[in-house]
């Protein structure tokens, strides 16, 4: 008997656990039924992705969308379009918000704002802190949440855990894999005063490479100390690259494009306040500390750390102005630009954008182009050569730090649960993405 689907992606190259092949994509009741050739088959909507590559939907496991209250910068339905039309399919997003997210209520209330707004599906970071600390075993299982983050170094409102004694009531209070920003907050506050007016290159030497392993070593010390598993968000330096190589058995390791591609000793001159975000952008000796971590295997996940600030802030002199940078929309072009070029696999790629994100926060049903999974798809272009220019960006900030990048390789396609979300550049529909759910908590 011929099977009917809801929707079948049809004629495009399939990329995923069993390697590279031209298959159909059949999809029931948003979830993938069938890999294979679906040609006799009926489907009340068929994609034609002649030409096209099929990929495990991308996860960016690090934006912020700035909602509530810093709604000028970005909100999550502006965030959530430049995911879609990114080829994203799903984000985690960070607590820095005011009022942070740092309770039920909090957490309930981004939530409820995502409904129907958000074009991608999505889940949030609470934020640990001093005061929540004892309660966060609770939090860390609220549906809607992907875990506990914590800043070791500055950010903002009571959002920073700089002691010991915090981070290790912090880890003993969870259960599942808690989240750092790892730069050592007392080495921060002692070379604040190195910043020199005006001069972005200063940014990298106020927060140095020591700044960040100082704190790393502290971080891996303390989660064997209370046999807990860690994330280290935005790793900079090629010195945490070699010394987390060491210690998988507690760390994962997250990366960011701007970090892999962007070299601080021109790109200060040239972006200026563009080029600024925490960790900072580094040089050359750093950049190929962190390809060696993608070829050797230490990095686990691919996320944007995408923080907009508008034109204006940005325009302010060092040291007023923000830190943190668009790029959620970026991710899949400038990384496979990278593809083309030879510096990673493709394989690599589906590696650190959707299964490692399943292998780091446990998705359930996501991360995996697999019969049974949620039908999360991003299908590319992978000889598109398209130039990333600012006035194609969604973000409400309307800028991007990668402004005529040359790229190979583009989205043309975001698939979210079955549902076309973006086709050659256009949302389609209206939003409809729902909270990511994850197998620690599948009891809620």
């Amino acid at each position: 008997m011929t099977q009917t689907y809801d929707l079948i992606v049809r004629g495009g190259e399939v990329a995923n656990h069993a390697g590279r092949g031209m298959a159909d994509v059949g999809v029931v009741d948003g979830r993938i039924a069938r890999i294979g050739d679906l040609s006799q088959a009926s489907a009340g909507q068929v994609l034609n992705a002649t030409g096209l590559t099929v990929l495990p939907g991308v996860i960016d496991t690090q934006v912020h969308f700035r909602e509530p209250g810093l709604e000028w910068k970005e909100d999550l339905e502006t965030g959530s379009r430049a995911a879609a039309l990114g080829g994203v399919v799903a984000v985690f997003e960070m607590p820095n918000t005011e009022p942070n997210t740092t309770d039920p209520d909090t957490l309930a209330d981004k939530l409820a704002r995502a409904r129907d707004r958000m074009w991608t599906d999505h889940a949030f970071y609470v934020g640990g802190t001093h005061a929540n600390a004892d309660h966060l075993g609770e939090l860390e299982r609220l549906p809607g949440c992907c875990g506990i983050k914590v800043f070791m170094g500055a950010s903002t409102g009571d959002l920073l855990i700089a002691d010991d004694d915090g981070v290790r009531k912090v880890l003993n209070a969870v259960a599942r894999r808690a989240t750092f920003h790892s730069e050592d907050e007392y080495r921060l506050a002692e070379r604040r005063p190195l910043a020199r007016p005006g001069d972005w290159t200063s940014h990298p030497e106020v927060r140095d490479a020591e700044s960040a392993i100082m704190s790393t070593r502290r971080l891996v010390r303390l989660a064997k100390e209370t046999g807990k598993r860690i994330h280290v968000l935005h790793v900079s330096t090629a010195e945490e690259i070699e010394f987390l190589a060491h210690h998988k058995d507690v760390a994962t390791v997250e990366v960011t494009p701007q970090h892999l591609t962007i070299d601080g000793d021109e790109a200060y001159a040239r972006l200026k306040g563009n080029a600024q975000m925490n960790p900072p952008i580094r040089n050359a000796h750093h950049i190929a500390g962190l390809w060696r971590g993608i070829d050797q295997g230490v990095v686990d996940v691919l996320g944007s750390d995408h923080a907009p600030h508008t034109k204006e802030e940005k325009a302010k002199p060092y040291p007023a102005s923000p830190s943190g940078m668009p790029g959620v929309q970026t991710l899949v072009p400038v990384m496979l630009t990278h593809v083309a070029q030879g510096r990673m696999t493709l394989e690599r790629f589906i590696d650190l954008t959707s299964a490692g994100a399943q292998r780091v926060f446990q998705t359930a049903n996501k991360g995996r182009l697999a019969e049974g999974y949620d039908a999360d798809l991003t299908l590319v272009d992978l000889k598109a050569r398209r130039v990333i220019r600012h006035e194609d960006m969604a973000s409400r900030c309307g800028w991007t730090p990668f402004d005529g990048f040359e790229a190979t390789g583009w989205p043309m396609a975001t698939i979210v649960r079955g549902r076309i979300v973006m086709q050659d550049g256009d949302l389609i529909g209206t939003a409809h993405g729902r909270p990511v759910r994850f197998q620690e908590t599948l009891s809620v």
